[in-house]
C-alpha cells in the first residue's frame, strides 16, 4: 500500500567522517530523516504519518502565517484558504499537501519539483524547485523559484526542520539563535512590533537550554559571517546540529513544543528552528517578500552540518 508522504527517496554519502543519510517524501519535498556522519540530526516520523507539526516541509510562497488568510494587492483584496481554522489565518504557503515530481536523482541528491498554480488569494504560476544534496558539509539544500505569470509575484521562502544532535534528550541541547530581535505577537500569532533583544529572556546569541525555554517566536536581526546565516543545537558533549542560511535569510521562527509526536508512538520536546525570508504576516507588511518579476528567477540556499566536539571547540 502506498504511503501517505508518497514514494520516499532515500540519499546516501560516504565521506571521511562517515555515512550520511537522508529520506525525502513525495509530499511536501519533506525531509524526513536525517542522519549526518551517522549521527540523527533531525527529528524522524515515519512514513505512514503526515508531516507532524510541519516536520521537514518547504514553504513556499510564503512560510508562517498570513492574518486572517487576507492580504491587499493593487488595492484588491485577496482571500486565501484559510489553513489554520483556530486563528482563521493561512499558514506555511501552499505546497504542503502538494505532491512534488522529480526532476533529478543520483546517489546523494535529489530534485523535486512543484508549480504553484493561480488560485485563491494568489493569482501567480511559480515554478518552483527544491534539491537535497548531501556531502562533506552536511546537507545543503537549494530552492529555486521562477515567476511564470505576466505580473510582479510576491514571494517568500521558509524550511520547517526539528533539529536533533543524536539520541541526546532535546531538552538537554542548548539552543543558540544568532538573531537581535523579537516579534512581539497578537493572539493570533501576527506581529504586533519588532524589539531589541537586549537584555531580554528570549535573547538566544549565548544559548540556553531547550528544556528551560517554551518559544514559538519569529526573530530578526539574524547575523551573517562569512555569507551565512547560522544557529545551533548543542549536546553536553560539545558536539552539535548547525542550521545555517544564505544572505536571504533574514528571520528565523523558533518552535519548541513538548508534544512532539515521536516513532515509538509517544510525545516530547522537540526544537525546530526555521529558516524564512520574511517573517509572519510579510504578505500585508512587505517586510522580506522578493517581488519576483515576471519570467525572473531566485535561488537561494540553506542546510544542516554535524559538528563533533573537537571540531566544535576548535570553531568556538
Amino acid at each position: 500500500m502506498r504511503a501517505p508522504t508518497g514514494q520516499q527517496f532515500a540519499l546516501t554519502f560516504t565521506g571521511e567522517a562517515g555515512v550520511s543519510t537522508a529520506i525525502v517524501t513525495e509530499l511536501a519535498a519533506s525531509l524526513r530523516e536525517l542522519f549526518l556522519d551517522g549521527i540523527e540530526s533531525t527529528q524522524s516520523h515515519t512514513e505512514d504519518v503526515l508531516p507532524p507539526m510541519g516536520d521537514g516541509i518547504v514553504l513556499v510562497p510564503w512560510p508562517n502565517r498570513i492574518k486572517d488568510a487576507r492580504w491587499v494587492l493593487d488595492g484588491t483584496t485577496q482571500q486565501l484558504d484559510i489553513s489554520e481554522p483556530a486563528t482563521g489565518n493561512a499558514i506555511h504557503g501552499l505546497l504542503r499537501n502538494t505532491a512534488y515530481r522529480v526532476a533529478r536523482q543520483t546517489a546523494s541528491s535529489i530534485t523535486l519539483e512543484a508549480t504553484v498554480f493561480p488560485q485563491h488569494g494568489y493569482p501567480f504560476l511559480l515554478d518552483t524547485s527544491v534539491e537535497y544534496s548531501l556531502g562533506d558539509d552536511g546537507l545543503t539544500v537549494t530552492h529555486t523559484i521562477v515567476n511564470q505569470s505576466a505580473s510582479v509575484a510576491p514571494v517568500a521562502v521558509g524550511a520547517h526542520p526539528y533539529l536533533k544532535v543524536g539520541d541526546v534528550p532535546v531538552a538537554d541541547l542548548v539552543l543558540r539563535v544568532d538573531a537581535s530581535t523579537q516579534f512581539e505577537v497578537d493572539e493570533k500569532a501576527i506581529p504586533t512590533a519588532e524589539v531589541s533583544l537586549d537584555g531580554s529572556e528570549f535573547d538566544l546569541r549565548g544559548g540556553r537550554r531547550v528544556g528551560e525555554v517554551t518559544l514559538d517566536h519569529g526573530f530578526g536581526g539574524v547575523g551573517i559571517q562569512n555569507g551565512e546565516r547560522v544557529h545551533s543545537v548543542t549536546a553536553p558533549d560539545g558536539s552539535r546540529t548547525e542550521l545555517w542560511g544564505d544572505e536571504h535569510f533574514r528571520f528565523v521562527q523558533v518552535y519548541t513544543p513538548t508534544n512532539f509526536p515521536l516513532e515509538d508512538g509517544t510525545k516530547g520536546q522537540a526544537v525546530a528552528i526555521e529558516p524564512m525570508t520574511a517573517p509572519a504576516n510579510a504578505f500585508n507588511t512587505g517586510e522580506g517578500l522578493r517581488q519576483l518579476a515576471p519570467g525572473e528567477t531566485w535561488v537561494l540556499r540553506w542546510g544542516i552540518r554535524h559538528r563533533a566536539p573537537g571540531l566544535a571547540t576548535v570553531l568556538d
